[in-house]
């Protein structure tokens, strides 16, 4: 879990991260929908808050073009819970938990580019 984003539950602010690479997922019509990785997350404190989180490929980070691995991006976003795993009724097994994200990244900028 999160600990540290536990902490700021439901608080709007700033965070960086830097770009690993874009992915893909499955929505809940069945399509596929590109998302992109970022890792090394820290707040405006530089406290790293997260190790990894995938994020959807909003506009707002279609805007910032073509990102390579390194680079560092800066956003504003709410953290929220969520809960992750499956339940398997058939076999009457849950494997499921509670965990941080952030949601709705809004002001995203390209901090510095790797080659930079």
């Amino acid at each position: 879990m999160r600990t540290k984003l536990k902490s700021i539950d439901q608080i709007r602010k700033t965070f960086q991260g830097v770009f690993e690479r874009e992915g893909k997922k499955v929505n809940w019509n069945g399509y596929s929908e590109p998302t992109l990785l970022l890792y090394h997350i820290k707040d405006e404190a530089g406290t790293v808050v997260a190790d990894h989180l995938w994020f959807s490929m909003t506009k707002a980070f279609e805007a910032l073009g073509t990102l390579q691995k390194g680079d560092v991006i800066e956003f504003e976003a709410r953290v929220s819970v969520y809960r992750k795993g499956y339940v398997n009724r058939a076999m009457n097994m849950s494997k499921r938990s509670t965990d941080y994200k952030l949601s709705r990244p809004t002001k995203v900028r390209l901090i510095s580019k790797k080659n930079e």
